[in-house]
């Protein structure tokens, strides 16, 4: 098997709550992510995804452990991580006031490309993400797909070998969501690593080749869909989710 794009060894992060004391919001995550393809995190809202994603992203500072991304440590080597990921945020936004190309190319000299580079990355995305017809659009006129393929844009501009996805179809419609799921198929055909999280088990199951259950910080099961159903001798992959949570000793709570 090829050398991981992402390689975790027990991260963690803890918080300081002033009513509940310390909250461990991520413990002791492991795993390898691989050129190539989907690795989905799933679990429901307040999970820990979020901070797990932003502890591979260098937006967060680990409490323990350690993370390699495109062979950069997290820890010590966290510009070099930035530059190698294309990070999308269950809470990105755009700049009303800026067209869908004018975002892009901010972004693209963010990265440090020239202008040339730029136009040809923008016509290389705007072919896979269908964005010809509102590129010279203003954001704050777009759709809420539209605005997230503005997002995905920017994110992957400088062309990355590792894209962290958190939630990317949240909040969108069947016809935007289905866009967004061939995407990430083109990028995992393309070589490249994604790191994808959700909470909806029919996108799980249609693009993870590996994925992890998470449950307030801690991976209650690991393996393909296939592995999971066997090990849990359930088909259904809500069935997997209950149980492996159950499995961990926990109620699913809302």
């Amino acid at each position: 098997m090829s050398v991981p794009a992402v390689s975790v060894r027990s991260l963690s992060k803890d918080y300081l709550d002033s009513k509940k004391g310390v909250v461990h919001a991520c413990q002791d995550l492991s795993f390898d992510a691989f050129p190539g393809e989907v690795f989905g995190i799933l679990g429901t809202n307040g999970a820990g995804k979020t901070t797990a994603l932003r502890l591979l992203s260098t937006v967060l500072r680990p409490t323990r452990g350690e993370a390699c991304v495109a062979g950069h440590s997290v820890v010590s080597q966290s510009d070099d991580v930035r530059k190698s990921i294309g990070f999308l945020s269950a809470d990105t936004g755009v700049y009303g006031r800026l067209t869908a190309r004018e975002m892009i190319e901010y972004f693209g000299r963010l990265n440090g490309l020239d202008l040339a580079r730029i136009s040809r990355r923008i016509e290389e995305i705007s072919a896979v993400l269908d964005m010809s017809e509102f590129l010279h659009r203003r954001c704050d006129k777009l759709s809420g797909g539209q605005r997230q393929r503005v997002n995905i844009a920017r994110t992957i501009v400088h062309d990355p070998p590792v894209l962290i996805f958190d939630e990317p179809t949240a909040g969108l419609d069947i016809l935007a969501a289905a866009q967004i799921v061939r995407f990430v198929k083109n990028s995992r055909e393309r070589g490249r690593c994604v790191i994808f999280s959700t909470h909806v088990m029919r996108e799980a199951e249609k693009l993870c080749d590996r994925l992890i259950i998470l449950h307030r910080g801690t991976v209650c099961a690991a393996g393909t869909v296939a592995e999971l159903r066997r090990q849990f001798g359930k088909e259904d992959l809500e069935d997997v989710f209950l149980d492996a949570v159950a499995k961990c000793g926990w109620e699913l709570t809302t």
